[in-house]
């Protein structure tokens, strides 16, 4: 058994990260040759919600080309991993043990979310990749106690990577170009969040959208931050891996917990 690995928040951004150059792009296809190879993967991706925890066990999930008006390079995309029934079944089992209900999904895939930052990190598919959903109908408290149930399986050689976006105002996306500098109100709220995370200031996290500065301006539905709480959960150490915009008011801030 190897040194356990990290729990990882990641910022997605569009589907078209996996097309265009930029820093971000760059950071994640680092971030596979930086890390332990895991024997497994749980994603956590803002773009499957469920009123409650559900988790896949397909054997071979399909590709989910959940997007439209992209080029039709992403579409003709595949990521071929093989799911892992076993490790389904083992986040169950670890997330009853800590009285949180979970339910499995034999037939769903993985959505962009998970696909294409995989896609940049591991670009073989050759690891074993689950989905756990997110609920943006409960609380951030809810999400970190998810992530606390699932430590343990970081010592088993499981990484867990949550994927969603530092902030995600997507009304005051489109026109922007790539390179668009970071309006005030998204460059307070980025620079809060990452400070809170590197202070370990949960209390304050976990009531961001009262003690964030535009936190709902930046964040007008939860799903996106979500799964930042599971990751979150999941370690103790933070470590601020990649901080960088795309069109401005999309914060592609990514961290680690060790």
């Amino acid at each position: 058994m190897q040194t356990a690995l990290p729990a990882l928040f990641i910022s997605h951004g569009a589907p078209t990260l996996i097309l265009e150059p930029g820093t971000t792009r760059s950071f994640l296809t680092s971030l596979g040759q930086s890390l332990p190879r895991p024997k497994a993967i749980i994603a956590i991706s803002a773009h499957w919600t469920t009123h409650q925890p559900t988790v896949t066990s397909t054997h071979y999930p399909e590709t989910i080309h959940d997007f439209g008006g992209f080029p039709d390079e992403l579409y003709q995309m595949t990521y071929p991993a093989p799911g892992s029934p076993q490790l389904a079944e083992r986040v169950q089992q670890a997330l009853h043990q800590q009285g949180i209900a979970v339910q499995q999904d034999s037939q769903r895939g993985l959505d962009h979310g998970a696909w294409v930052p995989l896609k940049l990190i591991y670009p073989l598919a050759d690891i074993p990749v689950i989905q756990l959903s997110v609920q943006p109908n409960l609380s951030p408290a809810h999400h970190l106690a998810i992530g606390k149930a699932l430590a343990p399986l970081r010592t088993e050689d499981v990484l867990i990577l949550a994927s969603g976006s530092a902030t995600h105002n997507l009304r005051d996306f489109f026109g922007r170009p790539i390179d668009a500098e970071m309006p005030a109100y998204v460059e307070q709220f980025n620079n809060w969040l990452i400070t809170s995370i590197l202070n370990n200031d949960q209390a304050a996290l976990l009531d961001y959208q009262h003690q964030g500065p535009h936190a709902v301006q930046n964040h007008p539905t939860p799903e996106h931050l979500l799964p930042l709480f599971v990751a979150m959960g999941a370690g103790l150490k933070p470590e601020l891996l990649h901080n960088a915009a795309t069109y401005g008011v999309i914060s592609m801030a990514a961290f680690a917990w060790h």
